[in-house]
């Protein structure tokens, strides 16, 4: 089944019902990917739920989500299960790029009214972070987390995003690219004698 855009109220009921399972499972979450960035204003999610989990609690989620009417998927990678709801595909993901799902990605959450209920929903930096260095040469489009850092620009530190994914040559462009539309100021760095130096798209500014 091809994951496609879905009706935003789909995505709410498919939300709803998954949050629910694993609250009532007591599994330790967040909620992540595109929702955790529209909960605080971001763009709209029409596509996959991401629900980030501890490995060793990965299968007990999933079949929590499987008592309350889903059906599983243990798909060939070996960092997330899955499971839809009806048409509505639910990531359990329990090692993010570079970001295992430990208790510290979970308590760095913040506790949030997502659709009338309370859920712990996984912080922005994280999100972002994880977001730049999904990018490759095979997967480079930079539309939706543009319009979604232009949403919530404020609420991020982009210093610490940028010193978690300044090795990716994707992620630098995407700075540049952030700094050159004035979405953010660009991160400083320092040289070896502790002077502030300028790095992404500020030279073009001079």
């Amino acid at each position: 089944m091809v994951n496609v855009d879905h009706p935003f109220q789909d995505i709410e009921t498919s939300l709803k019902k998954a949050a629910g399972a694993l609250k009532r499972a007591r599994v330790p979450f967040v909620l992540g990917g595109s929702l955790a960035v529209w909960v605080r204003g971001g763009p709209e999610a029409r596509k996959d739920l991401d629900f980030m989990v501890k490995e060793e609690d990965a299968e007990r989620a999933l079949q929590a989500l499987v008592d309350d009417g889903m059906r599983p998927e243990h798909p060939p990678e070996d960092w997330l299960l899955k499971a839809w709801d009806g048409e509505v595909m639910i990531d359990l993901i329990f090692r993010a790029l570079e970001l295992p799902v430990t208790d510290e990605v979970i308590e760095r959450g913040e506790e949030m009214n997502v659709f009338s209920i309370q859920m712990p929903v996984m912080s922005l930096d994280d999100v972002i972070s994880t977001k730049l260095l999904s990018l490759n040469e095979h997967h480079l489009r930079y539309d939706s987390i543009l319009q979604m850092s232009r949403a919530v620009r404020e609420q991020v530190d982009w210093d610490a995003v940028w010193d978690r994914t300044k090795r990716s040559p994707y992620a630098r462009v995407f700075f540049k690219l952030l700094a050159e539309l004035d979405v953010i100021t660009p991160p400083a760095q320092v040289d070896g004698k502790g002077k502030q130096i300028r790095v992404v798209g500020e030279a073009s500014r001079s």
